[in-house]
């Protein structure tokens, strides 16, 4: 892999560094971060300034190290909380890191972990042995920043991104109350066709799992081709060098299934104000799944964004001035919610 102005002995170490494991992708990371947020990316044109930023490790109760960060408005007071779940296979220190920076410039603390198994949190690299146990990670994690005195009375809101917006849900269906509104960016509430194997191999594959639930085998097209429109954002995944890579894992696939059954089952039991943004061309998660979501969902507050011709990365793969127009919904959907609830 040749990156542009990349030292060539600093490439050949991130390219041939193996990252099933969390040290080794600490490593990489280290070496590779301040390239990483120095690429031409709409994400980092902006010049952000008076923010706070805090990267920290902690053990989990099920013993497990976790990642995380957070982002903070250093010089003015904090609106509301935005708690971040990421997509599958990412991490919360890429692309991510502009979002963050954009939410907390406007006043918005911004927290995120990376998921086990992702990122750089401890666990086999792309490995969900059970999609609950995640979700309770999750929750387990944002409680204890919600819990901070420091941040006493302040509305807070979950974020989730794709395979990230199943988790929020989850999230709020085991927290059906803790929760001031919900931004949910192309969520998993339905899995494309487009990628699910054909009915005998699915059949094959469950089978399998049960003897091999770690073995990358589940066939999958390129996600990247089928979630950037850009062409040049395209480009720029290879410097998310901690992103998973290759085959899907078989007992993942089969959690990412199963979440997505439940979430379709469950959807008349969401419950709090939702912002749903989704591409209409989107190829990853079904469309359709959004529009379910919208009109099954007991709250009356929601709102559904589709945006014509637009991929499944809408905040990172498409034309800037589509990436802009999804910042602007999502800006002005927090503050008017911000407004609500200090009425």
């Amino acid at each position: 892999m040749r990156w542009e102005g990349v030292d060539e002995d600093l490439a050949r170490m991130v390219s041939e560094t193996k990252l099933d494991q969390a040290r080794e992708r600490r490593k990489v990371r280290e070496a590779f971060k301040d390239v990483q947020l120095n690429i031409d990316h709409y994400l980092f044109k902006a010049n952000h300034t008076g923010l706070r930023t805090k990267e920290s490790y902690e053990v989990n109760a099920r013993g497990i190290e976790i990642f995380s960060k957070s982002w903070l408005p250093e010089n003015s007071s904090i609106k509301a909380l935005v708690c971040f779940c990421h997509k599958y296979g990412d991490t919360c220190t890429f692309f991510f890191e502009g979002v963050a920076m954009k939410l907390a410039s406007c006043g918005y603390g911004v927290f995120a972990m990376d998921y086990p198994g992702f990122g750089l949190s401890e666990g086999l690299h792309g490995y969900i042995p059970n999609f609950d146990c995640l979700v309770d990670d999750v929750v387990e994690h944002f409680s204890k920043i919600k819990e901070n005195p420091e941040y006493d009375g302040l509305p807070s809101f979950v974020f989730g991104e794709s395979m990230g917006g199943a988790v929020a849900l989850k999230v709020h269906l085991k927290q059906p109350d803790s929760w001031d509104g919900a931004i949910l960016v192309a969520p998993m509430c339905k899995i494309s066709e487009n990628i699910i194997p054909p009915w005998p191999v699915k059949q094959f594959l469950i089978g399998m799992a049960k003897l091999l639930p770690e073995k990358k085998i589940i066939p999958i097209k390129d996600l990247g081709e089928l979630a950037y429109r850009d062409r040049k954002k395209l480009e720029q995944i290879s410097y998310n060098v901690l992103r998973y890579k290759g085959k899907t894992r078989l007992r993942t696939g089969l959690e990412l299934v199963k979440a997505t059954r439940e979430i379709e089952q469950r959807l008349e039991e969401v419950c709090l104000p939702l912002l749903i943004l989704h591409g209409e061309f989107d190829s990853i998660t079904d469309p359709s799944g959004s529009k379910g979501l919208y009109e099954k969902a007991s709250c009356t507050d929601k709102k559904l964004c589709l945006y014509e011709d637009s991929y499944h990365a809408l905040m990172e793969g498409e034309p800037d001035e589509i990436i802009s127009q999804v910042f602007d919904d999502i800006f002005s959907w927090l503050d008017n919610q911000v407004n609500r609830v200090r009425r």
